[in-house]
């Protein structure tokens, strides 16, 4: 305990100086500012003001990627309560009652509970990452090449099967990040791999240029697509931002459980927000003493989903942290940030770089509650920014993308790259595939090639070395148990289906 507290001590003197506090301030609203746009999403969001964190100490990068996570889930809500327009799949529960509570004048008192109830579940869940942070890090030390190689497969597995969708289409765009992964120089050999001998491949690509395009580019260009839906609210004021005795009352147990449920959630590979929110939703449901308020505009249907949501944005940093393997897109992200700051992720981040570790901790706390404090007095500005035609938002949303991928490296080949990302994102978007798993396996792919090769060559060159170590062959059966959970019912449907077929 008293070096739980020496640490987050010497967190707040690295989060409280003053040039991190304004990288907290910026990324939180920042988040929030872009986050409120319908359609967005926590992931593009990061994925397009990623540019803006290269020229940063790693530290104040790191702070200001997390701000800009937490503040964009939080935007979301905004937009679900007063237009049902949802930025992102997480906040399309929040839709279900939120928006009744905005008919019935009651905007303020949702937008408020939304509020308290993500700021007291970042608060909780910042502490449980602070302290199965360290533990789970104490444990990923004793893993070697085989362990984080088998460990990698089952992330990725993991989010393949539990993400939603089809299966196998998801463990196609895994393979797709992948072989993108590999384009560049082999470190051993030299030789160009998938270079078509163009130089600006040589070096690969970078995970931001692939972000920006399949995140930022293709929901611009599917935006740009459909029909035009203009967010109008019902009232012109909002009045009554300081939530009822009687709403605060009604809302505390599931803020509770919502919290609860999303820190269990967080850590776990493929499911995030979206899954931990409708999870949320059921229970307070379930648990209502008359589940007919539900969808007439219930405050437990806002405040537990939003609570689990924010919860799990905070311990979707675990596992990121503690073992470098990433359970969403946006961590992924977050890794790569790492990487281009010159950290190798992983569980030794906590002793070789303290001051980020337990700086971003203590950074949390600050940034829930810049949220808290920004966010309702700002509720008017939103408004008017959901009021601004999108066709005024994407030319300067497109530039602003496009000066920060040109910063990178000066080279004009990574915006036509960008933009070529951004066209293969629509079409894979097309085809019902998601797009997250790529990024899994883009960041994945070289430190799954390192420690492959890595294992073979302390077997040398024996591929039973990922069997016959006991939490290598753990992780193995692991993965194995998660296909054939996911992949009997297939094929049983389709066994049921032959017959059918040669009756007719």
């Amino acid at each position: 305990m008293e070096a739980l507290l020496y640490n987050l001590t010497y967190g707040f003197s690295v989060a409280l100086t003053l040039e991190n506090i304004f990288y907290c301030f910026s990324g939180v609203f920042l988040g929030t500012l872009i986050g409120v746009l319908p359609g967005v999403g926590s992931l593009a969001t990061v994925a397009m003001l990623l540019p803006l964190t290269f020229a940063l100490p790693p530290v104040s990068a790191i702070i200001m990627l997390a701000g800009i996570y937490y503040g964009s889930e939080y935007g979301g809500s905004t937009t679900s309560i007063l237009v049902n327009l949802p930025g992102e799949g997480s906040s399309v529960v929040t839709c279900i009652e939120g928006h009744p509570m905005a008919r019935q004048g009651r905007a303020g008192h949702a937008l408020a509970i939304a509020a308290i109830g993500s700021f007291f579940a970042g608060c909780v869940c910042t502490l449980v990452v602070a302290i199965f942070g360290p533990l789970l890090a104490s444990v990923a030390l004793q893993f070697g090449a085989p362990e984080y190689f088998s460990l990698m497969v089952m992330a990725l597995t993991c989010a393949s099967v539990v993400g939603g969708g089809s299966v196998l289409k998801s463990l196609a765009m895994v393979t797709l990040g992948l072989l993108v992964g590999i384009v560049g120089t082999d470190v051993n050999s030299g030789i160009w791999r998938f270079a078509f001998d163009l130089w600006t491949l040589a070096d690969g690509i970078s995970v931001a240029v692939v972000a920006m395009g399949v995140f930022g580019l293709t929901e611009i260009i599917k935006n740009l697509g459909d029909d035009e839906i203009p967010p109008t609210l019902l009232q012109k004021k909002i009045t009554g931002l300081m939530p009822r005795w009687k709403d605060l009352k009604q809302a505390f147990a599931p803020i509770l459980r919502g919290t609860a449920i999303g820190a269990c959630f967080g850590p776990l590979p493929g499911l995030g927000g979206t899954a931990s929110s409708f999870a949320s939703y059921m229970v307070e449901k379930k648990v209502a003493k008359d589940p007919s308020r539900f969808g007439n505009g219930a405050i437990e249907g806002v405040a537990g989903p939003e609570s689990a949501n924010n919860a799990c944005s905070q311990t979707t940093f675990i596992p990121m942290l503690t073992l470098g393997i990433p359970n969403s897109g946006t961590m992924a992200l977050m890794l790569s940030a790492l990487t281009i700051h010159g950290i190798a992720p992983g569980p030794q981040v906590m002793t070789s770089h303290p001051d980020l570790f337990w700086g971003l901790i203590a950074s949390m706390w600050i940034g829930n509650a810049m949220l808290l404090i920004l966010n309702l007095p700002l509720v008017g500005v939103w408004v008017r920014l959901l009021k601004v035609p999108y066709r005024l938002l994407f030319p300067v949303i497109i530039t602003m993308m496009g000066i920060g991928i040109y910063s990178l490296n000066s080279d004009p080949a990574d915006v036509f790259l960008m933009a070529f990302f951004g066209f293969t994102g629509y079409v894979v978007v097309k085809c019902r595939c998601s797009l997250p798993p790529m990024i899994l396996g883009l960041v994945l792919g070289p430190l799954m090639e390192e420690n492959l090769r890595r294992a073979l060559l302390i077997s040398r060159g024996d591929p039973t070395v990922f069997f016959t170590r006991p939490i290598s062959l753990g992780f193995m059966i692991a993965t194995a148990v998660l296909l054939l959970m996911f992949l009997a019912p297939v094929y049983r449907r389709a066994r049921k289906v032959a017959p059918a077929e040669e009756e007719g």
